[in-house]
């Protein structure tokens, strides 16, 4: 049933935000086959920037799970151009990678990205469960605290 998706974010009470421009030589998104690869998402919310910092220095775990959704909504917005508005298009939820700035004693990088996993999984349910990655790292575009990446896998 088409629609299915976006009445599940209306439902939810989630907004996405316009999916960004890239800001150097790469594509937000490359559809190949059945796969849509898209790229790092930051912590931006229509143009404006969130979340510059550490987590560990100055975020905790739950400003970094927010951080995380942010990129999620991202992605997720990415992924509606895509489909060409299309979200019942998407099958699954493949993958994510997150990269969590952080701190050297900083460990919950792993509890950070569920802030992306969730959304998943709230907005396309079952098919929402993925594979996933998570690393630290010692800095993030324009000082973001996270990025993730994405595939999905359309009809």
């Amino acid at each position: 049933m088409s629609g299915t998706i976006d009445a599940r974010l209306a439902k939810l009470s989630i907004e996405l935000p316009q999916a960004a421009a890239p800001v150097a030589n790469y594509v937000p998104y490359v559809i190949s086959g059945n796969l849509v690869f898209v790229s790092g998402q930051v912590t931006l919310w229509n143009g404006e920037l969130q979340y510059i910092g550490k987590l560990g220095q100055e975020f905790g775990v739950d400003e970094g799970y927010q951080a995380a959704r942010l990129c999620g909504l991202n992605l997720i917005a990415q992924a509606r151009n895509a489909t060409d508005g299309e979200l019942d298009s998407i099958k699954r939820v493949v993958r994510l990678g997150g990269f969590v700035n952080s701190t050297s004693d900083f460990k919950d990088q792993p509890k950070v990205i569920n802030g992306a996993s969730d959304l998943m999984a709230e907005v396309f349910e079952n098919a929402g469960q993925h594979a996933r990655a998570t690393v630290s790292a010692a800095s993030l575009p324009f000082g973001v605290a996270v990025e993730v990446e994405a595939t999905f896998e359309i009809d």
